[in-house]
């Protein structure tokens, strides 16, 4: 898959493995920016713990406004061995992660394939996290089948001129709903489990439960004998709403519900933050407009939403982007 790299739609054909590097940025050996336990995803996913983040460099999106920008571009990398990748892993479940969370891991699938399979061998059980764009090719989805629990793709556009204005990614609104089809058709409607705070390992679950039963469970746990829900397995699907693209969003929305309803959860989110140089896209600059986000928000009940997640005030702040530094590398 790495010498004549087609693992993602730009279907750049080099030969990573002899040095050439393609659209992602990267050549055949893993590198990361950050591994560690993440409090800041949707509440199912980051548990009482946080969730074990391995942040990824390089990226085949590279979208002008990514807030992730310094590793989506790969200045900021560190190299790291698959058998280190493993232990990283296991180390990140010793500390009680919620899950493993793989951050914008499309160009690196072949070399993380192996690593994941070694260390379910050796132990691992948490759920596995595929944290994505969309901007993905099928088949490289399918080699991941039995290996990720829970998929976590963002759809960030409906319009075409959109996404080649900030993305250059000809064609992404079909490619992703594509991509979120054949990763509902692998880990199927949302399942949940949630933990004893008192449990005696990490193991010890009480019973699992579906979609429909997450909002009741919610106000009924008893914070001081369980630490909330955790999702097991399904897909949650996030839309960034970005300034002044209020209509774009609706589409997205009601397409997303038309095609998956409830079998998926929307993760309808208000974060956007200026970041880094955006002098050529002056549209950007203002930020999300907060009666247009409530506006969204009111269109996908009204739409007849039942599973999602909605995000409050003050979350369009630098201080949630992580720091790359390397940390549990």
């Amino acid at each position: 898959m790495l010498d004549n790299c087609r693992i993602c739609p730009r279907g750049c054909g080099v030969n990573r493995i002899s040095g050439e590097l393609g659209y992602c940025g990267q050549g055949a050996v893993l590198t990361a920016a950050r591994a560690y336990l993440h409090a800041w995803e949707e509440p199912c996913i980051s548990g009482e713990h946080g969730s074990g983040t391995v942040f990824f460099s390089g990226c085949n999106m590279r979208c002008v406004f990514c807030q992730n920008h310094e590793i989506a571009s790969g200045e900021v990398s560190k190299e790291i061995s698959a058998e280190r990748l493993v232990e990283i892993f296991l180390r990140l479940q010793e500390e009680k992660a919620s899950n493993i969370n793989l951050v914008t891991p499309t160009h690196f699938v072949p070399l993380i394939i192996p690593a994941l399979e070694a260390a379910k061998r050796q132990g691992l059980h948490i759920p596995v996290v595929y944290n994505t764009s969309a901007y993905e090719n099928v088949d490289t989805l399918k080699a991941l089948e039995g290996l990720v629990d829970i998929y976590l793709p963002d759809c960030k556009y409906y319009s075409e001129k959109l996404s080649m204005r900030y993305s250059n990614a000809p064609g992404y609104f079909g490619i992703a709903m594509d991509a979120i089809e054949e990763m509902l058709r692998q880990v199927h409607e949302p399942l949940f489990m949630w933990e004893k705070k008192a449990a005696e390992d990490d193991r010890q679950l009480t019973d699992m439960f579906g979609a429909i039963e997450y909002n009741r469970i919610i106000e009924e746990l008893s914070d001081d004998d369980y630490s909330g829900p955790l999702m097991k397995s399904g897909v949650i699907v996030r839309h960034l709403m970005l300034p002044g693209q209020l209509s774009d969003s609706k589409k997205v929305i009601k397409e997303l519900l038309s095609r998956f309803g409830d079998k998926v959860y929307l993760s309808i989110m208000n974060q956007f933050t200026p970041y880094g140089d955006l002098s050529a896209y002056p549209e950007l600059l203002t930020g999300v407009n907060a009666s247009e986000y409530e506006e969204l928000i009111d269109y996908a009940i009204n739409l007849g939403i039942e599973n999602g997640f909605f995000q409050g005030e003050g979350t369009d702040s630098e201080s949630f982007i992580p720091a790359f530094d390397f940390e549990g590398l």
